[in-house]
């Protein structure tokens, strides 16, 4: 893994793929250091064979993202977020 991160904002394309909401501005909290920041404030690091999200606060690891384009899978760990608050307007 580089040291080099890039917001959350990339993360739009990927996961909106998998859920029918903006998911940066999906508020998360952080199971670690219990800090609550959007999506879009996290640092990913897209150089791999997936996307890996860390805190912006503490540098933990909140989510790690692979697709399979041509198997049409994806795998989603979500383990280092406590919960992931939505907005659903109606």
């Amino acid at each position: 893994m580089s040291d080099t991160w890039i917001d959350g904002n990339v993360l739009a394309g990927p996961l909106g793929e998998l859920v029918s909401f903006e998911v940066t501005t999906a508020l998360a909290r952080c199971d670690e250091c219990a800090r609550v920041s959007v999506l879009a404030e996290t640092h990913v690091y897209a150089d791999g064979p997936g996307f890996v999200v860390r805190c912006p606060g503490c540098d933990i690891v909140l989510l790690r993202l692979v697709q399979d384009t041509a198997g049409g899978r994806s795998w989603l760990d979500l383990r280092g977020i406590s919960y992931l608050q939505v907005r659903l307007d109606t």
